[in-house]
């Protein structure tokens, strides 16, 4: 992991941040003592949209029997 100065780091902020983001982690010393460590964070999570449909339509009562009759003449009665 490079060592990077301060001021250096100042001066070639954006490039050691392409770096950085690439997966190339530096740390930023100031009067040679290690002061931060800079990587690239993980890909952000996408939120789960659950709900996001709610209200736009609704589930009939006996939706878990639809098409029983159907189902029950292609495949015979179970039991």
């Amino acid at each position: 992991m490079n060592t990077i100065n301060i001021h250096e780091a100042k001066t070639h902020l954006s490039r050691l941040v392409d770096k950085a983001a690439k997966g190339e982690s530096f740390v930023i010393a100031k009067a040679g003592k290690p002061m931060a460590r800079v990587a690239a964070l993980d890909k952000p999570v996408k939120p789960q949209r659950l709900g996001f449909m709610a209200g736009e339509f609704s589930v009939p009562d006996d939706f878990d029997r639809m098409g029983a009759a159907a189902i029950m003449r292609a495949f015979g009665s179970a039991g």
